[in-house]
């Protein structure tokens, strides 16, 4: 199934998000309505929305409480790229000056406070305990990871396995917490929530990856942010990592100096060996592995056209170009 077939097959309830969304980020203070409706209004896939609302169409679910939760994880989402810009002073997403280089790192920050502690308002409302209690976790978890990727910045000794770790805390538990809360919201089994829960994992993790893969193979305008910005700032994601590893000693001491220094001096070097050593193809197939996994994961939900859009968006997050 195509993304825009995804897209259209829950429509109807993503535009009950939307109408969430305007709803509860409205606020009296002017500024607040600025730089949010600027974030909202540059587009995105939401991604987290839509695991959610799938996940729990697919397990049966026949409220609307599940529109509220998939709000919330777009609202935490929302306050992680707010606060994330900021971090990494970072000029562009999705294709626009990112809301910091317009208005102020401390504009952003405070707004993304504001988005993320609405997020809690509306846990309140949806009133089930369990709802609460994953996504506390789950936005416990993004903040370490948050602080994990500081820590790795500009580390040349940084290890795949430890960067793994750190994107299934910043970006995949996201995933996971969206997917999870599908099956709670419609009383499924422990079985069936956690089938869930690995799959948001997992094509969390695969859709990370395969961002890593684009800040070295698009165009600005494709993937809306600036080519190489991960290397700029000294981010040593898996393809860097991978090439690091199987470099001569020469070009391993440029990768080094440029994760150490960041900044693009050494772009054409690095550039180069990530091609030679064949870390694009390395990190692809990590990607395929836990897209395969988030697939399989989805065996035990009924067979339906929403487990259907949920299979198809594991070769989406690996196929995509932007």
């Amino acid at each position: 199934m195509e993304f825009k077939e995804v897209q259209r097959l829950v429509a109807d309830d993503m535009e009950g998000v939307n109408g969430v969304i305007r709803r509860y980020l409205h606020s009296d203070i002017t500024l607040i309505n600025q730089i949010i409706n600027y974030i909202i209004s540059s587009g995105g896939k939401r991604m987290r929305p839509l695991l959610a609302l799938l996940c729990a169409r697919a397990c049966g679910y026949e409220g609307e409480k599940h529109l509220i939760v998939a709000a919330i994880t777009e609202f935490i989402h929302t306050a992680t790229l707010l606060h994330d810009d900021v971090v990494d002073n970072s000029s562009m997403r999705r294709g626009q000056e990112t809301a910091n280089l317009v208005w102020g790192n401390e504009s952003s920050i405070l707004v993304g406070d504001f988005v993320f502690s609405r997020s809690f308002e509306m846990m309140v409302e949806v009133g089930e305990m369990r709802v609460m209690e994953i996504l506390a976790q789950a936005s416990n978890t993004i903040a370490e990871g948050e602080v994990m990727q500081l820590i790795n910045s500009h580390d040349p000794d940084s290890t795949e396995e430890h960067y793994m770790l750190v994107i299934q805390s910043k970006t995949a538990k996201l995933f996971e917490a969206a997917s999870q809360l599908g099956a709670v919201l419609a009383g499924q089994s422990p079985v069936v929530e956690e089938a869930c829960k690995q799959y948001g994992m997992h094509i969390g993790t695969a859709f990370q990856l395969k961002d890593d893969i684009l800040d070295y193979q698009s165009s600005p305008e494709e993937i809306g942010k600036n080519l190489g910005e991960d290397l700029t700032e000294g981010r040593p994601t898996l393809p860097l990592i991978h090439a690091l590893r199987n470099s001569d000693r020469i070009t391993a001491g440029l990768i080094r100096d440029a994760i150490i220094n960041g900044g693009g001096g050494n772009m054409r070097e690095v550039m180069d060996a990530i091609r030679d050593t064949g870390a694009i193809a390395h990190t692809l197939e990590t990607a395929r592995k836990h897209a395969r996994i988030a697939k399989e994961s989805l065996e035990v939900l009924p067979e339906n056209r929403y487990r259907r859009a949920l299979e198809g968006l594991t070769e989406f997050a690996v196929a995509r170009t932007s």
